[in-house]
């Protein structure tokens, strides 16, 4: 496969040209490196070859031919878990992702269903973050997809998740309100959760509902060195709506973030560090696990031809268990 990525030109970047552009928003090569690619012809707007000087409009697309760029290791151990002629149910690994996004082409699941599994167009029903586990939907034919995309949208599908959260959480809470955007931080795309019907004027908001019931608390007695001493709580989350980090921007608002969350745990500072590469031992050890610990661990759909239910399941994870493991031993 060739990995092409693709870039639409927002108002920041009209103007600028293409070779000022591309080391600015794309800083894994320098000038030269990029002069470089540029004369070799790996660089086009629309479907023309361009030059570094060439100015930019905007709404402009920029295509670059990156098979030279490395890609981050990611975990491949996919799992299949359910398989027809219509459908194909994965146990999704952690620090995957699902599609072709920055620096990541042939490290997705999205590639690896074309390349290991022979699927030459993967529809993906539902999309799970790089660091969430679990069940992922892969629709075989453009109907069974259509279908399921509308089952999903229709708010028919049962979905539980698995959670891991910091501190003793109640037995049950439903969690009934607004994601606004959190101004208060410093990365943009984060959200907070508020228990409110209407949003401040002028800001946009989602409604998102969740009902959480805990299953475990681990209260450590002691704790090795070096390791964090602080009570976890294993918690069943059912979403009734489907908004991007509702779960983790919901269970951070209400006081409990999930472990090993950098964007929504307790500093947002650790997100900018790991973008840029670094987190100190005391941050790993304030994480203790290396990604979120979210999975996706139950699923109850209709299947799209034969309309019988389907109850899906996946275990909890190897990382999320031996946390818990770890800490019954303390």
């Amino acid at each position: 496969m060739k990995r092409r990525i693709q870039s639409r030109i927002l108002p920041p970047f009209a103007g600028l040209t293409l070779l000022a552009y591309l080391v600015r928003r794309f800083p894994y090569h320098d000038e030269a490196g990029w002069g470089e690619r540029i004369a070799q012809g790996r660089v086009q707007i629309g479907d023309q070859t361009a030059l570094g000087s060439q100015v930019l409009a905007q709404n402009d697309v920029v295509e670059y031919l990156a098979d030279d760029l490395p890609e981050p290791r990611v975990n491949l151990d996919v799992t299949v878990l359910f398989e027809d002629a219509e459908l194909l149910v994965i146990n999704k690994p952690p620090n995957l992702p699902c599609h072709p996004s920055g620096r990541y082409f042939h490290h997705t699941l999205w590639a690896v269903l074309k390349t290991r599994f022979g699927l030459e167009q993967p529809l993906l029903v539902n999309r799970l973050d790089r660091e969430t586990s679990g069940l992922t939907i892969v629709a075989k034919t453009a109907e069974a997809g259509k279908l399921l995309n509308a089952e999903f949208s229709s708010r028919r599908v049962e979905k539980k998740y698995l959670v891991l959260v910091e501190g003793v959480f109640p037995p049950r809470v439903e969690a009934r309100g607004l994601l606004l955007p959190d101004t208060a931080s410093p990365v943009r795309k984060k959200v907070k959760f508020v228990a409110a019907e209407v949003a401040p004027e002028g800001q946009a908001s989602q409604w998102a509902e969740t009902v959480f019931q805990v299953l475990e608390t681990v209260i450590p007695v002691f704790s090795k060195p070096g390791k964090s001493a602080g009570p976890v709580s294993l918690v069943e989350a059912t979403p009734t709506t489907g908004r991007l980090h509702q779960l983790r921007a919901t269970l951070q608002s209400i006081g409990f973030p999930v472990v090993g969350d950098k964007l929504y745990g307790y500093d947002a500072a650790l997100f900018i560090r790991f973008c840029q590469d670094q987190l100190t031992e005391e941050d790993r050890t304030l994480l203790r696990l290396d990604r979120q610990a979210l999975h996706a661990s139950q699923l109850r759909i209709l299947h799209p031809r034969t309309q019988q239910v389907l109850d899906l399941e996946a275990p909890l994870p190897a990382d999320m268990a031996a946390l818990l493991m770890e800490l019954r031993k303390q």
